[in-house]
């Protein structure tokens, strides 16, 4: 970070930063989707689609994890202006939870008013199989830090935000609605966030099932923690693209995790579609 953001307040970064996005942009989204490990592509198909590197946006972080290209791309999804993150940073890569939640600030200033988190998850429920789709309902914070931690800017929102409905029930039962209309099966459940990089033991996942989890992850909740803090509505959806460790006797590899998320593709481009075009 340079000296001058440094010296500059996390506010004035993300103006600075959405006038950037707003001179590059076509359209006036209200609906941002932050797109996880191997679900990229959806954007690839938006109309009108104008594309931004992370390294153009002040502020934004260059991502340095595989399956995350790196892009803001604003266009339209069955005519719904839209702006999509393809890929994020995550803390395990080194970054600050200010810093990986940087984009969402600045999406709560350009006027967006729903955020969509999508992730690539290890499934702890065993009815979440591999290619499973699940709308999250809640989450546990296990990442053992706060993006709110520090000095809370009012312009953001309150020193503390309520927390009772991070992801929005209406937006569940919207996407619900949707899954059954296309017959894709979606299940509601619990994700837990940890640090990471290293995957989960398994003693670690059976404590996290005896929390509650239905999945676990690196991402997302950061996001939504901020999201709520602005007052946007928030609807995270995760893919299930393996067993978490422990649920079956084999090792946990990327590279799977990635083909998993390409072979749902078409579904999970569905879903979002749909239920983007009912919002």
């Amino acid at each position: 970070m340079s000296e001058r953001m440094a010296s500059t307040s996390l506010y004035e970064r993300a103006e600075h930063a959405t006038r950037v996005i707003r001179a590059r942009i076509n359209v006036e989204p209200r609906i941002a989707v932050v797109l996880g490990s191997g679900l990229g592509g959806f954007a690839d198909d938006f109309d009108e689609a104008v594309s931004i590197p992370y390294e153009d946006i002040p502020g934004f972080m260059r991502s340095t994890a595989a399956g995350h290209a790196g892009r803001l791309v604003a266009g339209k999804v069955e005519n719904v202006p839209v702006l999509a993150m393809q890929g994020r940073v995550h803390y395990y890569e080194g970054y600050s939870l200010e810093e990986v939640t940087f984009p969402v600030r600045t999406f709560g200033l350009l006027g967006i008013k729903t955020l969509i988190l999508t992730n690539a998850a290890g499934g702890i429920n065993v009815q979440l199989t591999q290619g499973a789709l699940m709308v999250i309902s809640d989450h546990l914070n296990l990442m053992g830090d706060n993006p709110l931690r520090g000095p809370n800017d009012d312009r953001f929102g309150p020193r503390f935000p309520d927390m009772s409905a991070v992801y929005s029930p209406d937006l569940q039962e919207l996407v619900i609605e949707e899954s059954r209309a296309i017959e894709v099966e979606v299940r509601r459940g619990i994700y837990g966030a940890l640090s990471g990089p290293s995957y989960e033991t398994p003693a670690e996942i059976l404590l996290l099932r005896n929390l509650g989890a239905d999945a676990v992850g690196m991402s997302t909740v950061p996001e939504a923690i901020v999201a709520r803090h602005m007052g946007l509505d928030v609807l995270g959806i995760s893919c299930i693209t393996n067993p978490a460790a422990g649920v079956l006797p084999k090792p946990l590899v990327h590279d799977e995790v990635m083909e998993v998320a390409r072979r749902v593709r078409a579904e999970f481009a569905g879903l979002l579609e749909g239920t983007i075009e009912r919002l």
